[in-house]
């Protein structure tokens, strides 16, 4: 048996069910800790699980795998995420609820080209399930499918082999940062400019709306007095005659009430119960008499000046233009003199507020270029360190003569992460050139490179969960037994699933799981677990031998036993 190990050091796949992908109708894997191998057939649907797996963590989905006869294909993952502070920041970031101390995945691929996704039974999107899955998983097999060829992973590699994650989250939050300002200063600088532009009319603005000194509801004031002074001769003329029709007349309100009241009197004479109307009589006179005072101080009050009348009329001119360029009502023009007001002010303290962030933005360049420098130079420290552990780790992988370089190379400027580029370069044929990952090696070789790597890098942060396929491609013999040596010590820290031919990795498994099609009116792929006798016939097979023989039996059991 392979490496065993306790407690998963990280997230970990538990359950992973499928349903119509391609032949596969429904099929459920309960992998375990440590190293998992599925092996079978050619042909049988291994590399159907690889593709449920990527489609779980977000990869791009086709039509073109949904079972025949099906409208959907539905993948389910169950994770353990025990012991992932970051995980948890990212799920917590999206929303996204623990469920009964699970993580719990899901995709479903229709048969219209929509696709649909899950996390804890929160609708998703694929590009959610992927920000995931790069903490969940690494795949390792054909192209598109690989961690190792996007150069962001291979500078988070790097990163995480010099120990400078914190080092490099603070470089992209200072580079954040520095941008923020910038931005503060650009939008600062176009509205200093616009303002600049007019500022010669706003101080115009400025100095005829408040040399008007203008009072709230001073234009309805004086259209009042206007209106008395170009009336005064008819008010006087008007107010004196209900004078003397009230008071002073000789035929006035109050003679007549006075007359009258002498009748009331002559009435309570002759009836002395007739005492209700002598109340009224005296409320009428008195109204009559204080409504002469009131007229007679009115005529009093009258304006009767006409400089008085040209300086209210002029004043309302002033209002009423000031309204019909400012307005439309008085309070308008105020509150344009207001803002006008505060726009120069702000085109005056603009300077002052541009300095105070240039001092900012210098500051956090100064901090930005420290921070970019410490982390270049942990990566550069780093660098041959891990070029040199690689380089051990491939010839024992079938890739004699394999050469690995981290090349730098030096931006003009800084980014959001760093002030260069990273990128891993191999040459794995003696004689031959160093070059980038994806241009010179083979989806099995590739997959070794980065067992390479991962051995490097054993006990350093980073996905939970590696699955490699077409790992054990073109190698055989002693190459297989390293290559199943290092699969069985990096399962010793983290959960490993390899899809295999070679019975020398399948023999240092913690968990075998054999697929196999059978065939029918429609073919169907299955997965079971084999342990015991059954594990012994699969190897068998796998070494080429009649599985039912005693002599393929015992070479298994052999294997096994090495294994052991």
């Amino acid at each position: 048996m392979g490496s065993t190990r306790g407690d998963s050091a990280g997230p970990r796949l538990v359950e992973l069910r499928i349903r119509n992908l391609a032949v596969i109708h429904d099929v459920t894997l309960e992998p375990g800790d440590g190293l998992t191998v599925l092996s079978g057939e050619t042909g049988a649907g291994k590399s159907l699980l690889v593709e449920a797996l990527s489609l779980l963590v977000g990869e791009r989905a086709s039509t073109e795998l949904i079972r025949d006869g099906m409208d959907r294909t539905l993948i389910e993952g169950r994770f353990d995420p025990s012991g992932d502070e970051e995980l948890a920041r990212r799920l917590a970031e999206g929303g996204f609820g623990a469920d009964d101390d699970w993580l719990i995945l899901r995709r479903e691929v229709r048969r219209n080209g929509r696709s649909r996704a899950w996390i804890n039974g929160s609708p998703a999107t694929a590009g959610g399930l992927k920000r995931l899955g790069q903490r969940l998983f690494d795949l390792h097999g054909q192209h598109e499918h690989q961690t190792l060829l996007r150069p962001a992973s291979q500078r988070d590699m790097l990163d995480a082999c010099a120990g400078s994650g914190e080092l490099a989250r603070l470089v992209a939050a200072a580079y954040a940062e520095s941008v923020g300002i910038r931005a503060q200063m650009d939008a600062l600088r176009r509205r200093a400019a616009e303002t600049f532009e007019r500022a010669d009319y706003l101080r115009f603005k400025i100095a005829e709306i408040e040399a008007a000194a203008l009072e709230p509801g001073e234009d309805e004031r004086l259209g009042i007095e206007s209106k008395r002074l170009e009336n005064s001769g008819s008010l006087l003329e008007l107010t004196a005659s209900a004078y003397e029709r009230t008071y002073a007349g000789e035929d006035s309100i109050v003679d007549h009430l006075a007359a009258i009241g002498r009748t009331l009197a002559e009435i309570q004479k002759l009836d002395p119960a007739a005492t209700d109307f002598f109340d009224l009589h005296e409320t009428a006179l008195r109204t009559s008499e204080e409504l002469g005072r009131l007229l007679a101080a009115y005529r009093e009050e009258v304006p009767h000046d006409t400089g008085r009348l040209e300086v209210v009329r002029g004043r309302l001119d002033e209002l009423f233009r000031l309204k019909s360029k400012y307005g439309p009502e008085l309070s308008g023009v105020i509150a344009a003199g207001c803002d006008a007001r505060a726009e120069v002010d702000a085109l005056e303290s603009s300077e002052q507020e541009l300095d105070r962030l240039e001092s900012e933005s210098s500051a956090m360049e100064d901090e930005l270029s420290r921070l970019a420098g410490e982390l270049s130079a942990a990566r550069r420290d780093a660098a041959p360190p891990l070029e040199r552990a690689v380089e051990a780790e491939l010839p024992g992988l079938g890739l004699e003569g394999g050469r690995f370089e981290v090349r730098f190379t030096e931006l003009d400027e800084i980014t959001a992460s760093g002030v260069e580029t990273i990128e891993f370069l191999v040459s794995l044929n003696a004689g031959f050139e160093l070059a980038p990952l994806g241009r010179v090696v083979s989806g099995g070789e590739l997959s070794r490179v980065m067992l390479a790597l991962k051995t490097s890098l054993t006990g350093v942060e980073g996905p939970a969960c590696l699955l490699f396929d077409e790992i054990d491609a073109g190698i055989g013999g002693e190459v297989a037994h390293r290559v199943a040596d290092r699969l069985s010590k990096l399962a010793a820290a983290q959960q490993v699933f390899v899809v295999t031919h070679l019975a020398q990795i399948a023999a240092r498994s913690d968990g075998h799981f054999v697929v196999e099609k059978s065939t029918g009116e429609k073919a169907t792929a299955s997965v079971r677990s084999v342990a015991g006798g059954d594990r012994v016939r699969e190897l068998a097979r796998m070494l080429g031998g009649d599985p039912d023989s005693d002599r393929s039996r015992s070479h298994a059991e052999e294997l096994l036993g090495s294994a052991g």
